[in-house]
C-alpha cells in the first residue's frame, strides 16, 4: 500500500523544514508548504520514505503525518 505525507495546515506555522526535505513541496508566498500540483497530501515516491520520516519527526508543531495514499 502506498502512503502520502499529509499536511495539517491548522497546525503548520510555515517553518519550512519539510520543504527542505521533500522534493514535492514548495513554499507559498507566506512560507507555508504547498504540494506541487495541489492538495494537502504528497504521495511518497520510491526512495523518499526516509526523507518523509525525517520531515515528520522534525516538524516542531506535529503538522505532518502519514496517510494511506488515495492514488492507486
Amino acid at each position: 500500500m502506498s502512503e502520502s505525507l499529509h499536511i495539517d495546515w491548522t497546525r503548520c506555522r510555515g517553518r519550512g523544514v519539510c520543504v527542505e526535505l521533500m522534493a514535492g513541496l514548495r513554499r507559498d508566498e507566506w512560507g507555508y508548504p504547498v504540494v506541487v500540483g495541489g492538495g494537502s497530501d504528497l504521495p511518497i515516491a520510491p526512495g523518499e520514505r526516509e526523507a518523509a520520516e525525517d520531515a515528520v519527526a522534525l516538524c516542531p508543531l506535529l503538522a505532518l503525518s502519514f496517510r494511506p495514499s488515495s492514488a492507486a
